[in-house]
Parts: structure tokens; C-alpha cells; sequence
């Protein structure tokens, strides 16, 4: 494949691709699914733990039969930002996507969607992606922030994302990236992966 001439490994699509409706839809799913305490799994299966001191949130599983609509434009959303910007082989949608919501003082400290041992994983995951599904008027706090190759302070880093209700933002699996605590309100959203194959 050739490499698209705007190659990038993250990218906030200019405007929402899920209407306010559509977004709505996906958090009443998400509320009414079994809910769990958001960690960091620690360990290989099945014996592995849950580490919570990185991340505090609540999260629940979308089942694809209950927004296969939803999940088309998802999906589409995604081939184009990968034609455009990734150029990633073989992308699939194999794992439903998980609503999480960060209350106040809720978050999840710097890292990255694959591991070194992919072995648990249903597919190498090659593209993240992150929707705000509420208004960003309910919340203070809770960007995310894609990590730009300094740690000077917590105040200068870069890449900093406040999207708009129904706004996505792709990026590559292995980059470094956190969503900041949130200082009031609840932060509602909808995160993806998608892939395949191993890289080449």
C-alpha cells in the first residue's frame, strides 16, 4: 500500500460523526449493561490482576446487535481515517466498543492499548479511537492527551484534545496517551480498537 501523503499516528476528525441522538443511544446501552470498575490488568492470563491506582473509571461493554448503525459509521469513520492518515493492513472490527464514564476525580494515567505479550488479545490492535458522547459543557477536565516526546511538568505537555459531543479521535494502539482527571461533572465515552494482523 502506498503511504498517504498526510501521514500521521493521530488524528481528531474536524467535525462529530455520531449525532447527538446517536450518542445519546449509546450511553443508555452503556448504562443499563453490566457496569465495572475500570483498572489496568497486571499479569498474564488467567491469573492475572487488576491494578487501580492507574486508572478509576466505570465502564460497560456495547453489544454490536444494539447499534449495528452506529457501528457501520464507526467503522467507516475509521477505513477513512486509516486511508487517509494510518495506512494500516488488514483493519477489523473484532471487539466491541466499551462505555466508560470518569466522575469527578476519575482517570487513566499515561499508556498504551497493546502489550508486549499480545497472546490474550483476540487481534493486534492497531488503531484507538475515543468519542466524547455528552455535552463537554457537563465537565471540567477529563481531555485526552496524546504524548508528544517531552515530560518537562504536568502544565507543558502537548497534544492536549477537547473534542465536541460526538467528535472521534483515531490514533495508533501504541502510542502513549491518558485521559486527565476529571474536576467536576461526569465525562462520557465511547473507546474502540480495531486491527488485525501483526505490523509490517
Amino acid at each position: 500500500m502506498r503511504e498517504p501523503t498526510w501521514k500521521s499516528y493521530a488524528v481528531l476528525l474536524p467535525e462529530p460523526i455520531l449525532t447527538p441522538e446517536q450518542c445519546e443511544k449509546i450511553i443508555r446501552i452503556g448504562q443499563t449493561q453490566p457496569q465495572t470498575k475500570g483498572g489496568l490488568m497486571k499479569g498474564p492470563t488467567p491469573s492475572h490482576t487488576i491494578d487501580y491506582t492507574y486508572r478509576k473509571s466505570t465502564i460497560s461493554w456495547i453489544p454490536f446487535d444494539l447499534a449495528p448503525e452506529i457501528y457501520g459509521i464507526i467503522f467507516n469513520g475509521m477505513a477513512t481515517t486509516n486511508t487517509n492518515f494510518f495506512a494500516f493492513d488488514d483493519m477489523q472490527m473484532n471487539e466491541p466498543g466499551q462505555y466508560a464514564e470518569y466522575s469527578k476525580g476519575d482517570f487513566y494515567d499515561w499508556h498504551i492499548d497493546i502489550g508486549v505479550n499480545m497472546a490474550p488479545m483476540p487481534m493486534v490492535r492497531k488503531i484507538s479511537m475515543s468519542i466524547l458522547l455528552n455535552d463537554p459543557k457537563e465537565f471540567e477536565g477529563g481531555e485526552v492527551e496524546i504524548f508528544g516526546g517531552k515530560f518537562k511538568d504536568d502544565t507543558q505537555h502537548e497534544h492536549v484534545q477537547k473534542l465536541k459531543q460526538g467528535q472521534a479521535l483515531f490514533f495508533a494502539s501504541f502510542h502513549l496517551h491518558r485521559i486527565r482527571p476529571v474536576i467536576s461533572g461526569t465525562r462520557k465515552a465511547l473507546v474502540m480498537w480495531f486491527g488485525g494482523k501483526p505490523l509490517k
